[in-house]
């Protein structure tokens, strides 16, 4: 066999296989065993239970796409300007890192039914949630690119008059942008989890709203059918920041 050509197949192309043998694994455990449905339905029913769930995943689905979405843009742009404040004033880097790992400590869990009492059961309180679980891991990925820079190359900028701010557009950022988009992928998966608990704390709407209701109302295959969708939803967008990253980042690809 030749295994050369197995390497060159599309990078989509094996795990699409595992899922899909792990689906059929699934299936064929749940019909063995008789196991109930509403303990743990097969993924036939959780495709049924999807498709018929009169627009509800459709509805829910665009909701938490939204506060996703939102915090996690607010984030990127505070995120980033801050990480670069942070590295231009070692006086401010002393001053606010520390608490950014303060506010970074504190269980978003915990903020949740705060933020819910004062602002209301809508999309806000959700959106400062997302914007919270992923702002940390944009600022130190901004930082720690910035301060990668090649001494030598900022040196030599220096020595042909470059100003600070020529510096930064046209060295410091550029070899930066591979690190803060590290700090992009992880946060645009943490936006994900953000949103679904500000919606499991307290919300009428969203996926998170969706997976409680079915399983207060024993409807475990479409409470199985949206967390289904929330794993695509992340799979699109961390591929859809990876995306931009070829697209803005030419330069760093292999």
């Amino acid at each position: 066999m030749n295994y050369d050509r197995l390497w060159n197949l599309p990078s989509w192309f094996l795990p699409t296989v595992a899922m899909v043998v792990l689906l059929l694994l699934w299936e064929a455990v749940v019909d063995a065993f008789s196991i109930p449905l509403f303990v743990i339905p097969a993924p036939s029913d959780i495709l049924h239970a999807s498709i018929h769930s009169g627009g509800r995943i459709p509805f829910h689905t665009f909701i938490t796409l939204y506060e996703t979405i939102a915090g996690f843009a607010v984030a990127t742009v505070i995120g980033i300007g801050l990480g670069i404040v942070i590295v231009s004033s070692r006086l401010l880097r002393d001053m606010f890192f520390p608490l950014l790992v303060i506010a970074q400590s504190v269980p978003k869990v915990a903020i949740a039914p705060v933020l819910l009492i004062t602002l209301g059961y809508g999309e806000l309180p959700k959106i400062i949630i997302v914007f919270l679980v992923c702002f940390f891991p944009i600022v130190v990925s901004t930082a720690a690119g910035l301060e990668s820079a090649p001494k030598e190359v900022l040196d030599l900028a220096r020595s042909m008059s470059a100003t600070t701010f020529d510096a930064f557009r046209k060295v410091r950022f550029p070899s930066a942008m591979p690190q803060i988009f590290v700090g992009l992928k992880v946060a645009v998966i943490l936006a994900v989890i953000g949103a679904i608990i500000g919606e499991f704390v307290g919300s009428d709407r969203g996926l998170g709203y969706l997976i409680l209701i079915s399983m207060s109302q024993a409807e475990t295959p479409l409470a199985f059918g949206a967390i289904a969708v929330l794993a695509i939803l992340s799979i699109l967008l961390f591929y859809g920041v990876e995306l931009l990253e070829r697209i803005l980042v030419p330069w760093a690809q292999d």
